[in-house]
């Protein structure tokens, strides 16, 4: 585990000397002391990202180039993915299996763009056709500059590459703030890609507080982009702090989405995508499907499978054989649980199942899944986000009932139907008021396809192509072509 700060390519102790403790959600134990950078150290960071911007060779490298950092990069992570994934759940508590697919698609995500990457030196310029035969105009792709990446904790290392892989393959550098719930793989990523020879100061990674790291990094008047993933709150001092500066900003904020269940469904099939809707990470998720709303006539016996089923999961330590529910990620978030869940009760909700630690576990931040029926629309389990392993099952009349509900909300991330007909699904998968939407599915993820959201989950996309262009600038150029003179002012 690293104990310094990664800084213009160097290993270095905060300024201020600090630490903050690291601790094993399902043990609740200290496993370590993660540097704690403070506003010096992120100006330190930024300035150095600034160097490697302005006159170092990454924005000068050939697309190519920069693909084979980003190749050795995946290279390495997929030859450690066993070591990172247990590092991963001692850090956030997930199951072993869901870090190692964690890291096999933090590699993806590094070779995609590295693709991506390779395309820009096909395609450096656009002709645009004018209106004026004596003038040419091209357009061309430009890396913004610095960005600034905060990232969160249930996916640490993944939710990391979202921002840093399009940002390098764009020719861009990055400070990095990781959550300081979840340091250890960030960090880790400073000594890969040393270990890989990325220029100093492209890739720099500050661990600290929000505070105390997160705060001076959106303020920096350096840095040129933000990128943010998390809360909405936290989003809009974000977004508070980038506009002072005129910063260009992404943020991927979180949701409240809807799975709509139609009665003609296999109710084996849609327990099964329900749960992995909700429950897949403990539902630590911004984009978990904690709404279901399921037909009339279907209600009765898809809630009761569902509930037979979720009492099932077998929960316990994330590096532990057949564990499928580790614990939730720190005690400030399962308190937090625990409250919506009070208070849905108070409001009038049932716990049709979970609710409750489970028993045998009293060390560790564990709860049994749980299944919420008879709450009013308004309620708040219905509104906020949980972001705990707690789903809220609700019956609908009629497409448009189903239609109303699903969209009855401030989020927009995502959102999921389930049908046997098809012309119905993409119906009401066109009605949702959600930037992703699944088909007889819930949570499916692919680093092709745009992700982001709606309302107040977010702005803009990241992912697929619309991720590089977070990184990149658009530029037009325009040139006189014609022999004679233009003749406003000098009359010829």
């Amino acid at each position: 585990m690293r104990e310094k700060l990664f800084i213009d390519g160097q290993w270095m102790a905060p300024a201020a000397g600090g630490t903050f403790p690291v601790i094993d959600p399902a043990t609740e134990e200290t496993i370590f002391h993660a540097p704690a950078g403070t506003a010096p150290d992120i100006d330190l960071a930024v300035h150095a990202a600034r160097r490697a911007f302005d006159h170092g060779p990454w924005p000068r490298l050939s697309g190519k180039e920069r693909a084979e950092c980003l190749r050795r990069i995946a290279t390495i992570i997929l030859a450690r993915k066993d070591e990172l994934a247990r590092m991963e759940v001692r850090d956030n508590g997930k199951p072993l299996p869901e870090a190692i697919w964690d890291m096999e698609d933090t590699a993806g995500c590094f070779q995609f763009y590295a693709g991506l990457a390779e395309e820009m030196d096909e395609t450096p310029e656009e002709m645009i056709a004018l209106a004026e035969p004596r003038f040419s105009a091209k357009v061309v792709r430009e890396p913004i500059g610095v960005a600034g990446a905060i990232i969160p904790w249930n996916y640490p290392l993944l939710m990391a590459s979202w921002k840093v892989a399009p940002a390098l393959a764009a020719g861009c550098t990055m400070v990095l703030k990781p959550s300081e719930l979840t340091p250890l793989t960030a960090l880790e990523l400073g000594a890969i890609v040393e270990e890989v020879g990325l220029p100093a100061g492209v890739l720099n990674i500050v661990t600290g507080l929000g505070a105390e790291a997160g705060r001076p990094l959106s303020e920096h008047p350096g840095i040129d982009k933000l990128a943010f993933t998390g809360s909405v709150p936290t989003g809009a001092k974000i977004m508070a702090a980038a506009a002072r500066d005129i910063k260009n900003v992404s943020l991927e904020l979180g949701g409240k989405s809807p799975f709509v269940v139609f009665a003609d469904s296999d109710i084996d099939r849609a327990v099964e995508w329900i749960m992995f809707g909700i429950f897949w990470n403990q539902g630590q998720v911004c984009s978990a499907t904690s709404r279901v709303l399921v037909e009339e006539s279907l209600y009765p016996a898809l809630l009761a499978r569902l509930v037979e089923e979720a009492a099932k999961i077998r929960i316990g330590n994330g590096l532990a054989d057949g564990t499928l529910l580790g614990p939730l990620v720190s005690k400030g978030q399962y308190d937090k649980v625990l409250a919506a869940i009070e208070r849905g009760k108070e409001e009038g909700a049932t716990v049709a199942g979970g609710g409750q630690r489970p028993a045998g576990l009293n060390t560790g931040y564990f709860l049994e899944p749980t299944i919420l029926t008879d709450m009013a629309e308004d309620s708040f389990v219905w509104k906020e986000e949980i972001f705990g392993p707690v789903v809220c099952v609700k019956p609908f009349r009629d497409e448009q009932d189903a239609i109303r509900m699903a969209n009855d909300s401030r989020f927009g991330l995502a959102a999921a139907v389930m049908s046997k007909d098809r012309a119905r699904c993409e119906r009401v998968a066109r009605a949702f008021r959600a930037g992703i939407v699944w088909i007889n599915c819930s949570q499916p993820t692919f680093t092709e396809a745009p992700w982001g959201g709606y309302k107040q989950s977010g702005i803009g996309r990241e992912l697929g192509r619309w991720g590089l262009s977070n990184y990149l600038e658009t530029k037009q150029i325009t040139a006189f072509e014609a022999d004679e003179p233009w003749g406003w002012y000098i009359k010829g």
